[in-house]
């Protein structure tokens, strides 16, 4: 997510960048996003998993059928941390 966010910043809000590396806090920002994005995926995701009913049970009865779940939550979760902090 860090990456994801240099990317952005460098593009798109060049001005800010170019503040973040003159007080050289730039990587500090972005370790920063990257910590916090992590932290909010593991949250998202169980909220996720939690309201569609995914279960261990699931997975015993019909793994393939986790594994679509589970790319549908990982991708839902991913779209609202990158709306919610590396593009903004």
């Amino acid at each position: 997510y860090g990456r994801l966010r240099k990317a952005y910043l460098k593009e798109h809000r060049p001005v800010l960048y170019q503040a973040y590396i003159s007080q050289g806090k730039l990587y500090e920002h972005l370790a920063e996003v990257n910590t916090q994005a992590t932290e909010r995926l593991e949250l998202i995701m169980g909220q996720i998993l939690h309201e569609w009913g995914v279960s261990e049970e699931l997975k015993a009865i019909d793994q393939m059928g986790w594994v679509h779940v589970m790319n549908n939550a990982r991708c839902s979760a991913d779209e609202f941390i990158k709306h919610e902090l590396i593009y903004c």
